[in-house]
Order: C-alpha cells, then structure tokens, then sequence
C-alpha cells in the first residue's frame, strides 16, 4: 500500500557526535553571516539550514553568542595566517615591490576567502561579537607590527620608530582593511592585481616619508 507524502515521516538528518557537528555547523553560520550579516545567525537560521532540529545545534553550543565566538576564533586564526604570509611575501630588497607584492597576496586570499573576509567586517556591527571582533583586529596589528619595524629600519632607517610605531602599525592595518573592502565591493571593478598595485605604491610612499 503505497504511503501517502503528505504523512511519510521526515527524513532525519545523519547522526554525528558534538565534534563532528561542529564544523558543519560553524561552515553554515558563516554562509548566513557573509550572505545576510551576523543578525541573521540564529540557533533556529543555523538549524533550518543544516536541516536539522535546535537540540543539535544546542548539543554543540549553548548559544548564538557561543557560536559567532567560536567563528570568529577560527576565521581570526585564519585571517592572521593570512596576513602573515602577505607580510612575508613582501619581504626583498625593491620596498615598492614588496609593498606591492604583499598587498597582492593579501587581495588574493581574499578572493580565494570572501565569506571569511565578509563575516570578520560584517560582524564588528552586532554587539554580542563586537568585543571579539575588536581583539582579532588588535591581533592582526601585533602580528603586523613584528614585521613592519624592522622592514623599516632595513629600508629607511626610520627615526624615533618606537614613537612612530602604533600610528604606523594602525595605517597599515587600516589600509588592509580598506583594501579588503573595496576588492568585496560589487560596485568596485578592481582585481587583486591591480588594487594590490595601487595600494603598495600608495603604502610604500606613506611608509618611506615616516
């Protein structure tokens, strides 16, 4: 006797342990918060998306604030990773060349990361994170600072660079972050190439008159 669609029971989602749930539920909250902003990550959001019930996503983290933080940790770690290897990327003897190839490096792996890129600028907006998403930045500036004072002492022997170096360091993380931005604009038609090169001759000039 054939079972009608209406009354088939519901197909239930595979059952996974916390620690292998947890990937996936992090992957769909970052979907959410680079599609529709980090308001839109609920418990329930993250639920429907994964096809699953709330106890599971409960089952994993106790909250929505529990959860972005648990994002913002992994896409943090990941974006300083990525910052880094811009940093050492740049690093030669030409200081235009390597400003420029670093920023190309940087775009790039925006390209390669947009949802990650997105969530981190989008998140700063919703006040549950926007502690978190301030520490990220200021580790992302200690990371930077380890390789900008001594880049400058080899290239320009900079002067008073200890005075100079929380204003330097901030320039350059803030000219990151702009960058980032405007590649992610849709009504921008910079490639990483070419936004990478506007932006290192820009950043070398600014970094050689300190």
């Amino acid at each position: 006797m054939a079972t009608d669609a209406a009354t088939k029971p519901r197909e239930r989602a595979a059952h996974l342990g916390p620690e292998r749930r947890r990937p996936q539920i992090l992957d769909a909250a970052l979907q959410i918060a680079a599609e529709s902003g980090t308001a839109a990550v609920t418990i329930g959001a993250v639920a429907t998306h994964l096809g699953v019930t709330r106890p599971v996503i409960y089952s994993c983290f106790k909250d929505r604030v529990e959860l972005l933080a648990a994002l913002l940790d992994r896409e943090g770690d990941s974006l300083r990773e990525t910052l880094l290897e811009a940093l050492h990327t740049g690093r030669g003897d030409d200081p235009e060349a390597a400003f420029i190839d670093g920023y190309r490096a940087l775009l790039h792996a925006v390209e390669d990361q947009p949802d990650t890129w997105r969530f981190v600028y989008l998140a700063h907006a919703d006040p549950a994170v926007a502690d978190m998403v301030a520490e990220t930045r200021r580790a992302l500036a200690r990371s930077s600072s380890r390789w900008i004072a001594p880049a400058l002492t080899t290239w320009w022997q900079t002067t008073d660079l200890n005075r100079k170096m929380p204003i330097l360091t901030e320039l350059f993380v803030s000219s990151s972050e702009a960058a980032v931005r405007s590649l992610l604009d849709p009504e921008n038609d910079w490639d990483a190439d070419s936004l990478g090169e506007f932006y290192g001759r820009l950043m070398c000039r600014a970094f050689a008159a300190a």
